[in-house]
Protein backbone atom coordinates (compact mmCIF):
# COMPACT_ATOMS: atom_id res chain seq x y z
CA UNK A 1 0.00 0.00 0.00
CA UNK A 2 2.79 2.27 1.15
CA UNK A 3 4.68 1.86 -2.34
CA UNK A 4 1.24 2.54 -4.69
CA UNK A 5 0.69 5.97 -2.49
CA UNK A 6 4.35 6.69 -2.96
CA UNK A 7 4.45 5.76 -6.98
CA UNK A 8 0.80 7.47 -6.95
CA UNK A 9 2.24 10.84 -5.58
CA UNK A 10 5.86 10.78 -7.63
CA UNK A 11 3.82 10.29 -10.68
CA UNK A 12 1.20 12.96 -9.95
CA UNK A 13 3.83 15.10 -9.02
CA UNK A 14 6.23 14.46 -12.61
CA UNK A 15 3.09 14.36 -14.57
CA UNK A 16 2.21 18.04 -13.18
CA UNK A 17 5.33 19.89 -12.86
CA UNK A 18 7.27 18.30 -15.81
CA UNK A 19 4.28 17.32 -18.07
CA UNK A 20 2.52 20.95 -17.68
CA UNK A 21 4.66 23.19 -19.68
CA UNK A 22 4.32 20.43 -23.11
CA UNK A 23 0.54 20.79 -22.49
CA UNK A 24 0.74 24.60 -22.59
CA UNK A 25 3.65 24.28 -25.37
CA UNK A 26 1.20 22.21 -27.40
CA UNK A 27 -1.89 24.34 -27.76
CA UNK A 28 0.30 26.92 -29.68
CA UNK A 29 1.89 24.79 -32.03
CA UNK A 30 -1.46 23.20 -33.16
CA UNK A 31 -3.00 26.64 -33.39
CA UNK A 32 0.48 27.12 -35.33
CA UNK A 33 -0.24 24.56 -37.81
CA UNK A 34 -3.89 24.79 -38.31
CA UNK A 35 -3.53 29.14 -38.90
CA UNK A 36 -0.59 27.42 -41.70
CA UNK A 37 -2.88 25.41 -42.88
CA UNK A 38 -5.70 27.43 -43.42
CA UNK A 39 -3.73 30.42 -44.82
CA UNK A 40 -1.63 28.42 -46.96
CA UNK A 41 -2.12 30.10 -50.67
CA UNK A 42 -0.23 29.57 -53.85
CA UNK A 43 2.40 32.40 -53.11
CA UNK A 44 5.33 33.18 -50.93
CA UNK A 45 3.39 32.77 -47.66
CA UNK A 46 3.43 29.52 -47.87
CA UNK A 47 6.85 28.94 -47.80
CA UNK A 48 6.69 30.98 -44.47
CA UNK A 49 6.44 29.41 -41.40
CA UNK A 50 3.60 30.68 -39.27
CA UNK A 51 5.33 31.81 -35.87
CA UNK A 52 2.52 32.04 -33.30
CA UNK A 53 3.23 35.44 -30.29
CA UNK A 54 5.55 34.76 -27.38
CA UNK A 55 3.76 35.67 -24.17
CA UNK A 56 4.71 38.83 -22.20
CA UNK A 57 6.42 37.88 -18.90
CA UNK A 58 4.19 38.66 -15.85
CA UNK A 59 6.85 39.49 -12.94
CA UNK A 60 6.52 36.81 -9.65
CA UNK A 61 6.76 40.00 -7.59
CA UNK A 62 5.19 43.29 -7.37
CA UNK A 63 8.60 44.99 -7.27
CA UNK A 64 10.69 43.08 -9.76
CA UNK A 65 13.67 44.78 -11.30
CA UNK A 66 13.72 46.03 -14.53
CA UNK A 67 16.65 44.75 -15.22
CA UNK A 68 15.85 41.68 -14.66
CA UNK A 69 12.63 41.78 -16.76
CA UNK A 70 14.61 42.99 -19.88
CA UNK A 71 17.05 40.00 -19.40
CA UNK A 72 14.37 38.01 -19.14
CA UNK A 73 12.93 39.64 -22.83
CA UNK A 74 16.17 38.98 -23.95
CA UNK A 75 16.64 35.96 -23.15
CA UNK A 76 13.08 35.29 -24.44
CA UNK A 77 14.22 36.67 -27.80
CA UNK A 78 17.57 34.27 -28.27
CA UNK A 79 16.69 30.94 -28.79
CA UNK A 80 17.97 28.43 -26.13
CA UNK A 81 20.96 26.38 -26.62
CA UNK A 82 21.24 22.79 -25.89
CA UNK A 83 23.01 23.11 -22.47
CA UNK A 84 20.75 25.53 -21.57
CA UNK A 85 17.96 23.49 -21.88
CA UNK A 86 19.48 20.37 -20.57
CA UNK A 87 20.46 22.58 -17.87
CA UNK A 88 17.23 23.78 -17.50
CA UNK A 89 15.35 20.18 -17.50
CA UNK A 90 18.45 18.85 -14.97
CA UNK A 91 17.29 21.76 -12.37
CA UNK A 92 13.62 21.15 -13.07
CA UNK A 93 14.38 17.28 -12.29
CA UNK A 94 16.12 18.07 -9.26
CA UNK A 95 13.33 20.19 -8.43
CA UNK A 96 10.62 17.50 -8.98
CA UNK A 97 12.83 15.38 -6.82
CA UNK A 98 13.64 17.18 -3.86
CA UNK A 99 9.66 17.46 -4.26
CA UNK A 100 9.27 14.12 -4.38
CA UNK A 101 11.68 13.31 -1.65
CA UNK A 102 9.88 15.88 0.20
CA UNK A 103 6.61 14.52 -0.14
CA UNK A 104 7.92 11.08 1.03
CA UNK A 105 9.37 12.48 4.26
CA UNK A 106 5.87 14.02 4.50
CA UNK A 107 3.55 10.91 3.76
CA UNK A 108 5.93 8.92 6.56
CA UNK A 109 5.92 11.30 9.18
CA UNK A 110 1.77 11.20 8.67
CA UNK A 111 1.64 7.29 8.40
CA UNK A 112 3.53 7.48 11.65
CA UNK A 113 1.23 10.28 13.52
CA UNK A 114 -1.45 8.04 12.11
CA UNK A 115 0.51 4.62 13.86
CA UNK A 116 0.39 6.82 16.87
CA UNK A 117 -3.04 7.93 16.54
CA UNK A 118 -4.44 4.02 16.06
CA UNK A 119 -2.46 3.03 19.01
CA UNK A 120 -3.76 5.84 21.64
CA UNK A 121 -7.14 5.01 20.02
CA UNK A 122 -7.43 1.76 21.03
CA UNK A 123 -6.20 2.40 24.24
CA UNK A 124 -9.04 4.90 24.93
CA UNK A 125 -11.35 2.47 23.60
CA UNK A 126 -10.02 -0.23 26.31
CA UNK A 127 -10.31 2.12 28.70
CA UNK A 128 -13.85 3.00 27.77
CA UNK A 129 -14.94 -0.40 27.92
CA UNK A 130 -13.20 -1.14 31.51
CA UNK A 131 -15.00 2.15 32.68
CA UNK A 132 -18.37 0.60 31.38
CA UNK A 133 -17.96 -2.67 32.92
CA UNK A 134 -17.48 -0.90 35.93
CA UNK A 135 -20.35 1.22 35.86
CA UNK A 136 -22.38 -2.10 34.88
CA UNK A 137 -20.95 -3.20 38.64
CA UNK A 138 -21.43 -0.83 40.31
CA UNK A 139 -25.24 -0.02 39.30
CA UNK A 140 -25.96 -4.34 39.50
CA UNK A 141 -24.30 -3.67 43.19
CA UNK A 142 -26.42 -0.91 44.10
CA UNK A 143 -29.73 -2.37 42.78
CA UNK A 144 -28.45 -5.50 45.24
CA UNK A 145 -27.73 -2.56 48.21
CA UNK A 146 -31.39 -1.61 47.79
CA UNK A 147 -32.54 -4.67 47.34
CA UNK A 148 -30.76 -5.40 51.25
CA UNK A 149 -32.53 -2.75 52.47
CA UNK A 150 -35.82 -3.60 50.94
CA UNK A 151 -35.59 -7.12 52.41
CA UNK A 152 -34.53 -5.52 55.95
CA UNK A 153 -37.29 -2.64 56.01
CA UNK A 154 -39.53 -5.92 55.41
CA UNK A 155 -37.77 -8.07 58.03
CA UNK A 156 -38.03 -5.07 60.90
CA UNK A 157 -41.82 -4.61 59.57
CA UNK A 158 -42.60 -7.68 60.09
CA UNK A 159 -41.01 -8.30 63.62
CA UNK A 160 -42.34 -4.93 64.73
CA UNK A 161 -46.11 -6.10 63.54
CA UNK A 162 -45.70 -9.47 66.04
CA UNK A 163 -44.46 -7.30 68.67
CA UNK A 164 -47.15 -4.99 68.44
CA UNK A 165 -49.69 -7.74 68.10
CA UNK A 166 -48.06 -10.00 70.75
CA UNK A 167 -48.58 -7.03 73.45
CA UNK A 168 -52.04 -6.28 72.05
CA UNK A 169 -52.66 -9.79 72.37
CA UNK A 170 -51.44 -10.22 76.43
CA UNK A 171 -52.92 -6.95 77.36
CA UNK A 172 -56.58 -8.19 76.06
CA UNK A 173 -55.78 -11.37 78.12
CA UNK A 174 -55.34 -9.29 81.46
CA UNK A 175 -58.13 -7.46 81.10
CA UNK A 176 -60.58 -10.57 80.79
Amino acid sequence: MRVVVQSLLGFTLLSSSVLLPIVSAEPTQTTAVTTQATTATPNSQANQPVVPPKPSIIPAVAGANSNTQSQALVQENKPLTAEQIAKEKASQEAKVKALVKDQATRLQQLEKANLEALSQNQELQLKNDNLGVQVQVLQSEQSAQMFLYGAATIAVGVLLGFLIASYVYTKRRRQW
